[in-house]
């Protein structure tokens, strides 16, 4: 089956189900010719397992065929990112920080206190498309364990590196500043020229967009400090 994410028409060959019901809000359109086709061996499925627990063959092999299309897409000048996004007012933002840190809450307090405003683009693995026009952030299935996410992309104006901190304050940052943070975000992928794209890929990112340093304490009065010190000045 084909399958679109990030301008990118995929050609999926699953052995499992899992993963075209996953995909299934993802359907190119009607006679779109594939850019790729990704099928994944028993030895890919194998290295998704993280030892710590047992986990279905189905989803291992849709972790593997997500490693391959993040893979291929660097062709497309598209990579992974780890955060969880958002678009509000037809803008982008996206927050990122370790897992556990509370990316996902911030981001439903955005949700709590700006409504309808507010839509997930994805929760937790984004691609993010780079242009010569500016950097698209794009929704894909792969969207964490809240299953929040939506099949389209929007212009990424705003980064935000989260980090837990007793008051709600934000700043704007350089990419020097939080730049080993951002990079430990990054998919990275184990061939020397690969991650060489990669890096520019993400030096292309930092460059065009917005850059913020975000304290908060995980309470709705985050969103309001955070989405207030983004757009003092505007």
């Amino acid at each position: 089956m084909l399958y679109r994410f990030a301008s990118m028409t995929v050609d999926i060959c699953p052995r499992y189900r899992y993963t075209a019901e996953l995909c299934e809000g993802y359907l190119a359109p009607e006679g779109a010719a594939a850019d790729f086709t990704v099928r994944v061996t028993d030895e890919e499925i194998a290295r998704e397992a993280d030892g710590t627990r047992e986990l279905p063959p189905a989803y291992l092999e849709s972790l593997a065929i997500y490693r391959r299309i993040c893979h291929e897409a660097l062709r497309f000048d598209t990579f992974l990112f780890h955060g969880s996004a958002l678009e509000m007012d037809g803008e982008g933002y996206l927050f990122t920080a370790p897992s556990g840190t509370g990316k996902s809450t911030h981001t439903r307090y955005w949700r709590e206190v700006f409504g309808e405003r507010v839509r997930v683009i994805n929760d937790d693995k984004p691609l993010l498309r780079v242009t010569d026009g500016g950097v698209f952030v794009c929704g894909t299935p792969w969207d964490g364990k809240h299953r929040l996410s939506t099949n389209s992309e929007v212009p990424l104006k705003y980064l935000c590196l989260l980090e837990r901190g007793e008051e709600n304050r934000i700043t704007p940052a350089t990419a020097g500043e939080i730049y080993p943070a951002m990079l430990g975000q990054t998919y990275r992928p184990a061939a020397t020229a690969d991650m060489g794209k990669t890096l520019a890929l993400l030096d292309r990112t930092l460059a065009a967009v917005k850059l913020y340093h975000l304290w908060c304490n995980l309470s709705p009065e985050a969103a309001k400090v955070a989405y207030r010190g983004i757009h003092e000045g505007d």
